[in-house]
């Protein structure tokens, strides 16, 4: 071994570990992410026939090994008005549900971190609570509570509020509901670390220098916290845009979301292509936003 550059030899020696270990987290990727998508843009370029499975092959043998692609899904997708309106509903209601999340679990993440440590783990554990029980069971709660015989509804008639019971389930504002109470964990916890992480210091100076309450939050507090708050909205926004279960059991008829689509074509239509060319593009639309904040995110990260 070599006493004068003991730092070349440790390089050396740790670069096959250093492969290894990222050997098993790529390989999952490629498995489980990469192969799936590559397979539904791959459907999504065929087209419909009425056979096992329900779509044409993309290397057709009988033509020499000739390679069809057929962009007809795509093409419907951009002209059919049932298509449009559904992504455009989709988008509008997963919008509204984000900034119902962010308003309502801003100051939840901020009350937890100025509690005691001790009472802090609490809450977190409340927050968590609702993952223990199953999706389905969490949503037909919410039937029962938005319903006309209902306990929202009996409250309500009981306080005198109102004298009939107000339509609250199948309407647009039920699935905003379920989607905020839902996804609701999945904002708290990253403004939570990213609240957590802002030294108290800077906000007892921004207080003894005559800010405001007001001022110490939209200057201090708020500006450090956008990263939290764009992680945050991020995991509600990209769930909530294909949401299926939720509008389906919530929500009426004006409340058609493209996982509602996605699911007629793919089950009940047997238009895999169609289904798949809906899924490639949402996954387009999601993914270009995100690389986009990831890379400016490592940008401004870098010193």
């Amino acid at each position: 071994m070599d006493q004068r550059h003991p730092g070349v030899v440790l390089t050396f020696a740790s670069r096959p570990a250093h492969w290894l270990v990222l050997f098993a987290p790529y390989t999952w990727l490629i498995i489980f992410c990469a192969v799936p998508i590559a397979l539904v843009m791959k459907i999504s370029l065929a087209e419909p026939i009425l056979a096992q499975p329900p779509f044409t092959p993309l290397f057709d043998d009988s033509e020499f090994g000739c390679v069809r692609l057929s962009f007809d899904s795509y093409a419907r997708l951009g002209q059919d008005e049932v298509y449009i309106s559904a992504l455009t509903n989709a988008f509008r209601v997963a919008g509204i549900s984000t900034v119902l999340c962010l308003l309502i679990g801003f100051p939840m993440a901020y009350a937890i971190t100025r509690v005691t440590p001790g009472f802090r783990i609490c809450l977190l554990v409340l927050v968590a609570v609702p993952f223990w029980t199953a999706f389905l069971i969490r949503v037909y709660a919410w039937m029962g509570l938005l319903g006309n015989h209902g306990l929202i509804n009996g409250l309500l008639q009981f306080m005198g509020v109102t004298e009939a019971p107000i339509v609250l389930l199948h309407t647009e504002l039920a699935v905003y509901i379920g989607i905020a109470y839902v996804y609701l964990p999945f904002m708290i916890f990253p403004l939570y670390v990213n609240l957590s992480r802002i030294d108290p210091m800077i906000v007892d100076a921004a207080r003894d220098l005559g800010a405001n309450p007001i001022r110490v939050f939209g200057s201090v507090i708020f500006p450090l916290s956008l990263p939290g708050v764009a992680a945050g909205c991020i995991l509600v926004f990209i769930p909530a845009v294909g949401e299926f279960v939720i509008p389906t059991m919530l929500g009426g008829a004006d409340s058609l979301m493209i996982g509602q689509i996605l699911w007629n074509e793919f089950f009940i239509a047997r238009n895999w292509p169609m289904a798949c060319a809906i899924a490639s593009f949402l996954l387009a639309l999601i993914a270009l936003p995100v690389a986009a904040f990831q890379s400016i995110t490592t940008m401004g990260a870098r010193p």
